[in-house]
């Protein structure tokens, strides 16, 4: 190193000491003050400086300010609570605005202990995949192995990862889509890229697929990647096969780490199964699962847990999770609504039976009855604007939108379909019945009303999903009529991402001003992308969908990670009148739901759509009547399509029997709780706990003079009442006004989780170590670095001394990496032998005083202690850190054991330690 320094070593330089900081030029040097944050960090080039940069210590000052006992353990709380540079085992933990599960640990060991981390994170929809994935990327980010990465996802999840990696993990994240880019991209030097520039950047899978910018990614993409939904990569459809060539491009750098987020990894596809395995390593493409060692392979990259794995059995996760009640709720149609609906259905079947046997023709009819029947079962609008349209005689762009299949391409398609038919006097006078009924009372929307009546009695905050935009702007009418006290608003397919995004997040300023209650009338284009579990805690299917998986979609919006409700609810609607609803519960909802029931887990549609199809025709025909009592040119239809129940039935028990053997094969049982669990509370014991950083907040708070005010599930932390330097540190981080903390997770909405990395957390800390080190820096609180005082703690004179510790971590990988650690450290030493330390000492310092000593007392212990310091920093305390140096290295090669040629870390402690204070503690009556 040309400057002649390395991370960890203290210098002095523009009349103050700094500590040096790990950075990659060599002819520079980085460095961040010994009484400041890592926001505070400069770099400086020792050619252009006039004072040369020297080495430095961190003695104790002779006119160290005196302090009492309660003082005193403030500052060594705030001093564990400012060090962001994690000694270990999980370097991370210092950053995490939240605090991790236990098994959402579990990819991150996985990705730990493999020499090239490459993971398929199949984890059920809700369980925290985002999590799981920032996690790994968090924690390698921190190791010094990774410097920069993309995200790589759909177009509607792009801003939801920019906000996850910036709320919970501290990594600013530019998002990259058609709409970004060329404004990124603009004033760059020619010979820089995106990429480059950029290198935290979250990407539009769309905009990147592209041929003539799939080669310039290819070309500057980082060497870690995250890729969400990365089922929706590897299939037949010709968006899919630009992703698949985009990854499979990507991975065949053997040294690039991919992390694969899927809910649906299997969905009966063994191809596309197999494609998608081939992005961690080529050779999981042949699905062997008869072979032992193929297994065992691929466990080592392959995690994939239900909700029924964590909520039983050894992990008992259920405090992660709300309970969730699911309900159906069966409403009559009214005479006319009934009426009509058979009049339609007469009117397709009619169509049906014109079709002839021509194979096209009569599908074509199928798909067309199918499309309209779901309108006219969603709401009168619907079926008005269905009536209205005519569109092309293409049965493709049909099918997808009665399977509720989404484009490649786009969001969920919610605008209502054409009718295929041709118009006559038949069809326009259902236009005309669907018209008029527009203005007659509502069935389906009087049973939604009265549905929710109770609930929002109990102070329930419901999302209505819908299927088409004409019945969701119909149904956000009549909840606004019949709940006028509530906030009431409606999202659409026909608003942009962002528009939906900040129409939801309005929600929570117009509910300050109106009411404590919210209603959401969604359509499927919320189902993904926006998590809505803040905000809502029930879901109500106004409309059937005739996918499983898309109930589930939209149930995990609110039934997921993080939600503060203790309940969470959802409510099926349906008509016993409608042959349609009928229809689609017998053939598809109630055999997912007994598979459901079966094996935890819910399964999409056979991929072979027309015995689907065919068994929905049948089941509507016959629910007209019985097979002999239909008019003659239904009859055969009836019979012809009979079979196609059997089938579907097949193709179910099929579906079931595959789910069963991909949980017995991909069941993730290489790791225990008590493996894992172990691992992080050593992080907590290092850097504190949430329930440790809430209580050093009220307590600085207190000292402040602006104690945390109780609110229910909250504090209020008015912060505009702090002294003017501590406002202006806070409104840097957007705190200003009162503050809401959430004291445990989930946090309830418009509210932050109290963490060790809240900017209210680290600011108060940052504070009070400045002002122990600097009396020039908050004078008036007194916090001092010396004391002596008497306790019931101890039985003989006991000297603490609150360290802050140093080491030098070499990454010994393909590119070595100096690294610097920093630990807090509490020793208690009687005579010349250390006593304690850890929570030990802590709690000694954490005992109240017994009494004041007299001035000249105190003065004279603190000399004799101030004496003895400098041998007991080359002697005990020297051995101490030596220690703590051995087992750090034990920790982190510990966490990377099982993976061979995995890199290896030594660990060099700096010495001597900085002591931060010095603490005598006299033996005092209890």
């Amino acid at each position: 190193m040309v400057t002649g320094f390395a991370p960890g070593d203290l210098v002095r330089a523009r009349d103050r000491e700094w500590v040096v900081l790990p950075f990659p030029r060599p002819d520079v040097i980085a460095l961040r003050p010994l009484s400041g944050g890592e926001n505070d960090k400069v770099v400086l080039d020792p050619r252009l400086e006039t004072v040369p940069i020297e080495p430095a210590r961190f003695d104790l000052p002779a006119d160290a300010v005196v302090t009492v006992q309660a003082k005193a353990a403030l500052l060594a709380d705030a001093m564990r609570l400012t060090l962001r540079r994690g000694a270990g085992p999980f370097r991370s933990a210092a950053q995490l605005a939240f605090e991790p599960r236990t098994y959402q640990l579990v990819p991150l060991l996985m990705a730990l202990r493999l020499s090239v981390p490459r993971l398929l994170i199949a984890d059920d929809v809700g369980i925290g995949k985002t999590i799981e994935a920032g996690l790994i990327l968090r924690e390698l980010m921190d190791r010094g192995e990774v410097d920069s990465f993309s995200v790589l996802c759909p177009p509607h999840l792009v801003e939801q990862w920019v906000n996850e990696l910036k709320e919970r993990f501290g990594i600013d994240a530019v998002a990259v889509t058609s709409g970004s880019a060329s404004r990124l991209e603009r004033g760059l030097p020619l010979a820089q890229t995106l990429f480059s520039a950029y290198p935290f950047t979250v990407v539009s899978l769309d905009y990147i697929k592209a041929e003539k910018r799939r080669e310039g990614f290819a070309r500057a993409c980082p060497d870690f990647v995250i890729v969400d939904e990365a089922h929706a990569c590897v299939g037949t459809h010709q968006g899919r096969q630009q992703r698949f060539e985009l990854l499979a491009g990507l991975v065949q750098n053997p040294d690039r780490r991919m992390i694969l987020l899927t809910a649906t990894p299997h969905s009966g596809d063994e191809e596309a199964f197999g494609r998608l395995l081939s992005l961690i390593d080529p050779s999981f493409a042949s699905l062997n699962f008869d072979d032992a060692r193929y297994r065992e392979r691929l466990a080592r990259h392959f995690v994939q847990r239900r909700r029924i794995d964590l909520v039983s059995g050894d992990w008992h996760e259920d405090r992660a999770f709300p309970k969730h009640e699911t309900t159906e709720f069966p409403y009559r149609l009214s005479e006319i609504h009934r009426a009509f609906q058979e009049s339609v259905l007469d009117y397709c079947f009619g169509v049906v039976s014109q079709a002839g046997p021509e194979k096209h023709a009569r599908r074509l009819a199928f798909f067309g009855t199918l499309a309209l029947m779901r309108c006219v079962g969603s709401s009168p609008a619907a079926a008005l604007s269905a009536l209205e349209k005519r569109v092309s005689n293409e049965s493709n762009r049909l099918e997808p939108q009665i399977y509720d299949d989404d484009g490649d391409d786009e969001d969920a398609v919610d605008v209502e379909p054409g009718t295929t038919f041709d118009a006559d006097p038949h069809l326009l006078a259902l236009v005309e019945t669907a018209r008029k009924l527009r203005s007659e009372p509502d069935p389906k929307l009087s049973a939604l009303i009265n549905a929710l009546t109770p609930l929002i009695k109990k102070g329930a905050n419901p999302v209505i999903f819908c299927r088409y935009v004409a019945t969701a702007e119909h149904v956000r009418d009549g909840l606004r009529e019949a709940f006028p006290k509530l906030v009431v608003e409606s999202v659409t397919g026909l608003l942009t991402p962002d528009e939906r995004r900040d129409r939801v997040s309005d929600m929570i300023a117009a509910d300050e001003t109106q009411s404590n209650q919210r209603i959401l009338v969604a359509t499927d284009c919320l189902s993904e992308g926006i998590n809505l579990q803040q905000l809502f805690d029930t879901v109500v299917h106004y409309d059937l969908s005739w996918n499983p998986t898309r109930h589930q979609q939209r149930e995990g919006r609110v039934d997921r990670f993080g939600q503060p409700a203790e309940l969470v609810r959802s409510i099926m609607m349906f008509s016993p009148d409608s042959a349609v609803d009928g229809a689609v519960l017998d053939v598809i909802l109630r055999k997912a739901e007994e598979i459901r029931k079966a094996t935890g887990v819910t399964v999409p549609l056979p991929e072979e759509r027309g015995p689907v199809t065919d068994a929905l025709m049948a089941a509507m025909m016959l629910r007209q009547g019985p097979a002999d009592q239909l008019p003659l040119d239904f009859r055969q239809s009836a019979l012809d399509l009979g079979d196609s129940v059997k089938v579907m039935e097949a193709r179910w028990r099929d579906v079931a029997e595959n789910e069963k053997k991909s949980r017995a094969r991909f069941a993730q049982n290489i790791m225990k709780p008590q493996e894992v669990a172990p691992e992080w509370a050593k992080a907590e014991t290092l850097l504190g706990s949430p329930q440790e950083a809430r209580f050093f907040v009220e307590r600085t708070m207190i000292r402040f003079g602006v104690p945390l005010e109780p609110r229910k599930a909250m504090l209020l932390a008015h912060v505009n009442a702090l002294s003017p330097a501590l406002r202006e540190r806070l409104k840097e981080h957007e705190l200003e006004g009162s503050v809401r903390l959430a004291v445990a997770e989930p946090a309830p909405s418009g509210s932050t989780l109290l963490t060790r990395a809240h900017p209210l957390t680290a600011t108060l800390a940052e504070a009070l170590v400045e002002a122990s080190l600097d009396r020039n820096s908050l004078p008036e609180l007194g916090v001092g670095r010396v004391g002596a005082w008497p306790t019931s703690a101890v039985q003989r004179p006991t000297r603490l001394v609150l360290l802050r510790l140093r080491f030098k971590l070499t990454i010994h990988a393909r590119k070595e990496k100096l690294l610097l650690a920093e630990e807090a450290a509490i020793i208690g030493i009687q005579g010349n032998q250390i006593v304690a330390e850890g929570e030990v000492a802590r709690c000694w310092l954490n005992t109240e005083a017994t009494a004041d000593l007299a001035d000249i007392a105190r003065d004279r212990f603190i000399a004799k202690a101030r004496d003895d310091l400098p041998d007991l920093l080359t002697g005990p305390i020297s051995d101490f850190v030596s220690l703590r140096a051995q087992d750090l290295m034990q920790d982190h090669n510990r966490l990377r054991s099982a993976s061979g040629s995995a890199s290896r870390v030594t660990v060099e402690p700096v010495l001597p330690p900085d002591v931060i204070g010095l603490f005598v503690m006299m033996p005092g009556e209890n």
